[in-house]
Formats: C-alpha cells, structure tokens, sequence
C-alpha cells in the first residue's frame, strides 16, 4: 500500500489537533509507565510559539494529523552544559516529535526523523541535536539505532525528576 501522507508546516488553525495529538500521546506513554509528557508541557502556549515561528511540521494524510515535530536552530539554555561533538554554530534542534498513538509502529516517527535530517542536510547544518526522557528506552534505541551519541543529562523539573539524555548526530 502507498504511503499517501505528507509534511507541511502547521498552521495556527492545526492548533487544536496539534494539542489533542500531544495529549493523546501523553496519556499512552504514561500508560506504558513512560511520565515525559504531562498537563504542563507541552502547553498549548509553546505549541502556538512553534507554529507562529515556523518551526513546528506536522505529518497528516489527506486530514488525518499523524504527527509532528518541531524544527529549530535556538538552542535552548538547558542544553548549555553539554559537551557536544560540534561547535555551537550551525545546528538544528529537534524537540517535540510525536506521532498518533493509534499508528505507532507504522514508521510515521521514522518517516518525521528522515524529514528533519534531510532538512538539516540541505540547509547546511553541522549537526541534528535533541533529548530524550532517560525512562523511555524504546526512543533511545530509536536514536541510537539512526546513529546520534549519547553525550550527557539535562532536567526539566516540570515533566519529571528523572533526566533527560541528549543526543547529537553529526552530518
């Protein structure tokens, strides 16, 4: 079967199913025991800053919001302390990939990643950088799995007090 979906920048009239995408998601990892995401983040207030930046692309087939991730070259403070493997110049962040938890293990999470690499790629950026809950072992392995290093911990005391790992692919 082909794969009909497609990624485009969200707009401000996404917003709504943007916010009930990510709550979707939240409930189903803390199901799994997973507590990354909860009713402070991410807020509908950082989900609108995404979107008025053009940074936040969503993942839909036809109408049908499938995902999305969020596309940056502001690195946010938390990440000051972290030796990276390239300088602090040219690198785009990752943060916020979600997909419908009614898909999840269809590739759609894959299909978002290929997007913000080759993204990064043809924009000329040194390197890809995110983090990721330290609880949640199958996006580690996700990450791993495409090549990013592991380089150190970060917290973020409003979603948990365990860390968060940060990861870097270099292009």
């Amino acid at each position: 079967m082909k794969d009909s979906s497609q990624i485009r920048l969200a707009t401000s009239s996404d917003l709504q199913n943007i916010k009930s995408l990510t709550e979707a998601c939240a409930l189903a990892m803390q199901e799994k025991g997973i507590f990354q995401w909860n009713e402070h983040y991410p807020s509908l207030k950082k989900l609108e800053f995404d979107v008025d930046h053009n940074e936040l692309f969503v993942l839909e087939n036809y109408d049908k919001l499938l995902g999305i991730i969020v596309l940056t070259h502001i690195m946010d403070e938390e990440y000051i302390p972290i030796s990276w493997l390239t300088a602090n110049s040219k690198n785009l962040y990752i943060h916020r990939l979600a997909t419908d938890p009614a898909t999840w293990g269809k590739g759609y999470g894959k299909k978002l990643m290929n997007f913000a690499e080759d993204f990064a790629r043809e924009n000329n950026y040194e390197s890809v950088r995110l983090d990721t809950f330290s609880q949640n072992k199958r996006n580690q392995r996700f990450y791993e799995a495409r090549g990013y290093q592991k380089l150190g911990d970060i917290f973020f005391p409003k979603q948990s007090t365990h860390p968060f790992h940060c990861y870097e692919l270099v292009l």
